[in-house]
């Protein structure tokens, strides 16, 4: 589900606020602004926004009487209060009237960023928890998971077996395969769907910062720490916790997590306290872990710790009659969203479908749906019109005899990241958007390689 992230900046300083705009607005967050906490508060008796970023001193209603009212009337927005005024009694006094977080001025851009991040990832899972639940309901309905072959019937049979238990999962399968979206079904039909799921991608994140945000940390434990800061750990406490890309984990942070999972306590960074924690884990890995473990890249410890149930989510390639199914449904979920009338593909256009090996799998098909119905001004999709991510000429049966070429995974792996920077004429964030997985992880890669430049 694609949730579209609203910011409002709230300051009677109109070149500060101009600067925010274009800032913020050339990171990818739609603005919008207000000039006093007055027009701030009747903007959101208006319309819901993902975050507010609201200057303290104002002449008319000041940020901290603003923030009284916008909690009155919506208290889930998180709201990030900006002073020039540094002092413990000032930013003591935002939080406990509910302020999210507080920004010195003038303000670091990347601190700007990352706070950013945090509170709208903080709404967008809410969001997403709320749709979710709504969608999956009280019991496991497998009308939600869309396919049909024998081994998505098997996977979800499996799903309804295990998410009712307390155990850890595994879930493994390639990149766009829908692991999150099986992650999702576990949590919200198992006996924890009322308390918080928080999702974090350790690809993402440095060792240092994974650790901080994982476990938390204590005021003063590194540079920027200006106040004790609970993890992922905690704010799951009662629910579940999914670690996407665990293969990413840096050896260091397998040795704490393996600690955490086997004596159910942490400590934050920089702290002493030993914490209780109450929460399940759900894992998943594009790559093979037993093969990292024989490559001294994984735990073999931490392995078995989550591997107690194993879930694996097939590939689109070997499971084509969920294509037509798949390819329907995002036809009219896009559809709808463009205002589009298209009935259908043309036969043609769907046996071209099922034809394509799909290396990226759901997430490519869906993504090629998605521009067809964009360019289209036909009542059916035509083959023509199926913008394709990977070379048309990869079917089903070269997509397969290519996985059992006697080739080494690294240089398959080599191959169909180099093919896709190709594609997209050197765009990193494209090609690391179409192939499933992080910016950064694509530029660790082609450094291996010796393609950085």
């Amino acid at each position: 589900m694609k949730i579209n992230q609203s910011i409002l900046i709230v300051d009677d300083d109109s070149a500060h606020r101009l600067m925010l705009q274009k800032l913020i607005g050339g990171w990818g967050y739609d603005v919008l602004e207000a000039e006093d906490g007055s027009i701030a508060v009747e903007e959101v008796r208006r319309r819901a926004f993902d975050l507010i970023l609201m200057d303290i001193r104002m002449l008319n209603v000041s940020g901290i009487e603003a923030l009284e009212q916008i909690k009155i009337i919506n208290p889930a927005i998180p709201v990030i209060i900006m002073t020039a005024y540094a002092s413990v009694e000032t930013a003591v006094n935002a939080l406990k009237k509910g302020a999210y977080d507080y920004l010195t001025k003038p303000l670091d851009f990347d601190e700007l960023k990352m706070a950013i991040a945090r509170a709208t990832e903080h709404t967008h899972l809410r969001k997403e928890n709320e749709y979710l639940k709504g969608r999956l309901g009280e019991q496991f309905d497998r009308q939600n998971m869309i396919g049909r072959s024998a081994s998505m019937v098997k996977l979800l049979d499996s799903v309804a077996q295990v998410a009712a238990t307390e155990a850890t999962i595994l879930i493994t399968g390639e990149s766009g395969t829908g692991k999150e979206m099986i992650a999702n079904a576990v949590h919200y039909n198992s006996q924890r769907r009322d308390a918080p799921f928080i999702k974090i991608n350790c690809a993402a994140l440095t060792e240092t910062l994974l650790e901080s945000e994982l476990f938390g940390h204590e005021k003063g434990s590194f540079t920027g720490a200006d106040r004790r800061r609970e993890g992922k750990f905690r704010q799951a406490d009662g629910g579940s916790l999914f670690l996407d890309e665990i293969s990413e984990m840096s050896p260091a942070m397998q040795v704490k997590l393996l600690r955490v999972l086997q004596e159910r306590e942490l400590t934050r960074v920089g702290g002493a306290e030993v914490i209780k924690i109450n929460v399940r884990v759900i894992a998943a890995s594009n790559k093979d872990l037993k093969k990292e473990i024989e490559k001294g890249r994984f735990r073999e410890d931490l392995f078995y710790r989550l591997n107690v149930v194993a879930l694996l989510v097939p590939a689109l390639r070997d499971r084509k009659e969920d294509i037509p199914l798949l390819a329907q449904h995002f036809l009219q979920l896009f559809a709808e969203k463009n205002s589009k009338k298209i009935k259908g593909f043309t036969p043609q256009a769907m046996e071209k479908l099922l034809k394509y090996a799909w290396p990226g799998n759901v997430r490519e098909l869906m993504n090629a749906v998605e521009r067809a119905v964009v360019l289209s001004r036909a009542e059916y999709l035509d083959a023509d019109e199926l913008a394709l991510l990977m070379a048309d000429n990869l079917t089903i049966e070269e997509g397969q005899s290519r996985a059992q070429e006697n080739v080494p995974l690294e240089e398959v792996e080599k191959r169909t990241i180099l093919e896709a920077l190709n594609l997209t004429r050197g765009n990193k964030s494209e090609a690391a958007r179409r192939l499933g997985i992080t910016r950064k992880t694509l530029r660790a890669k082609l450094e291996k390689y010796g393609k950085s430049d």
